[in-house]
């Protein structure tokens, strides 16, 4: 049986959120992962910490020398986990890929490899493992001056989205949140103003996707937009632009018009708000641990958390 709670998971704290969110899926048990062309000292030892910490149980995929090599340069002991050898990283991408079609495991994790490659495994039409839906990211935030864990989307994938990928990015999105144990989380879909402009597609979009919400074709979730960042994260913001908001100060997840704005939004709070932050890329068969190679421990761990989370609470992302 699943350690986590089944109906009313423990929520996390105001604070140290991803560090609560690694002691959940400790207890859970390791998640088996593939782990994709480990061959440099980061994606390796990120590989064999989370293992260590008991978070995954790697499956080590790409060209045996050179996962011995990175292995033997930081003193690693490999003996104690699989290794899958293949010629190259392309290679490695579509064996991991086989592997979860094959249900030999329940995540993947990306390695010194480029994501565009790792992605272009994924999402192929006859050999990947996508859904029916795109496929996104999502980047959760625990920052010091906000109460709660903050999802933002899409941050990494889909460049500049239309209103049906936006709806899927939101709903993957939502359903990620589920399975942290948010029933109903807040979504606001932000724009450069609150109200709707022709001549602003983002705030179009955001109209739209609160009438798809009332049409059932978004659903699990308290979603309203157009919305600015201010009155989205700040109530008294809200309240002083006489905007009435079920979301304003209480947003869980930000969805943005654009990849290049949720970029610039995640790396602000990140380098300038002393954000911590944890990623991972939704829509397909199992959650992709997608960490940037600048990614530091906690990071690294807390990502292989929430794939976690996803794998023991399947009943809230199908």
């Amino acid at each position: 049986m699943d350690k986590f709670a089944p109906s009313l998971p423990e929520q996390p704290p105001a604070h140290d959120q991803l560090e609560f969110f690694i002691e959940q899926a400790r207890k859970a048990g390791p998640v088996r992962t593939a782990v994709v062309h480990p061959v440099d000292k980061n994606s390796l030892l990120g590989a064999i910490e989370a293992a260590e910490l008991g978070l995954i149980e790697p499956l080590l995929v790409g060209p045996e020398h050179k996962i011995r090599a990175a292995a033997d340069i930081e003193g690693v002991d490999l003996s104690p986990y699989q290794i899958i050898s293949t010629e190259h990283s392309h290679m490695a991408a579509e064996r991991a890929c086989e592997l979860v079609r094959a249900a030999e495991v329940e995540a993947m994790m990306k390695g010194s490899l480029g994501t565009s490659e790792l992605l272009a495994a994924i999402i192929h039409k006859t050999k990947g493992i996508r859904t029916e839906r795109r496929l996104s990211h999502v980047w959760v935030f625990d920052i010091p001056n906000y109460h709660k864990p903050l999802v933002i989307t899409d941050a990494a994938i889909n460049v500049a989205p239309d209103l049906l990928t936006k709806r899927d990015i939101l709903q993957n999105a939502i359903n990620f949140c589920h399975a942290l144990g948010n029933p109903m989380p807040k979504v606001a879909i932000l724009a450069a103003v609150e109200k709707v402009k022709p001549g602003m597609q983002s705030t179009i979009d955001a109209a739209c996707l609160c009438k798809m919400a009332d049409r059932g074709q978004l659903t699990g979730a308290i979603i309203d937009g157009p919305l600015a960042f201010d009155n989205a994260i700040s109530l008294q913001a809200a309240l002083d632009k006489h905007i009435d908001s079920p979301v304003s100060g209480e947003a869980d997840i930000l969805l943005a018009p654009d990849l290049e704005s949720a970029n610039m939004i995640a790396k602000q709070l990140i380098y300038l708000a002393g954000a911590k932050s944890a990623g991972l890329a939704v829509g397909a068969k199992v959650p992709i641990i997608l960490t940037s190679r600048a990614e530091g421990t906690l990071g690294r761990l807390a990502s292989c958390a929430m794939a976690s989370h996803m794998v023991h609470h399947p009943e809230q992302i199908s």
